[in-house]
């Protein structure tokens, strides 16, 4: 599966997708296949703050809890409600489905994060 272009990752396979001041948060297609089949997911609360490479939340799966690290700093505007009654969402659709919203605090943030092509050579070297 190919990793959407305008999205920007992070090491510990989370992407982020920016609209104006405000980022969309959720793990990506490797991160997923990783995990199996997703049960629960741990989100924040709308309000809290979150910082660049600190762990905001988790998603449990039948194989394992795995925290998921935010990559960047700022507040949870919004929180993906759906996935209280349904977590597969991340499994059927990891780059379409968010898991919080986040507003910046600093853009500049975004430059330190891989592009899809260096994403995708992370994960080959994991992978290898």
């Amino acid at each position: 599966m190919p990793y959407p272009a305008k999205y920007r990752y992070t090491r510990e396979h989370e992407w982020i997708a920016v609209e104006g001041n405000t980022g969309r948060i959720g793990i990506t297609e490797y991160a997923q296949s990783s995990l199996g089949d997703i049960v629960y997911v741990d989100a924040p609360r709308v309000g809290d703050a979150v910082a660049a490479n600190a762990a905001f939340g988790s998603v449990e799966s039948v194989k394992a809890v795995s925290d998921l690290y935010s990559p960047v700093t700022g507040t949870v505007t919004a929180v993906n409600e759906e996935l209280q009654d349904a977590p597969d969402k991340l499994n059927q659709d990891p780059h379409g489905t968010w898991i919080v919203k986040v507003e910046l605090a600093d853009a500049g943030e975004l430059a330190k994060l891989l592009d899809a092509a260096a994403y995708e050579a992370f994960v080959a070297e994991e992978t290898n």
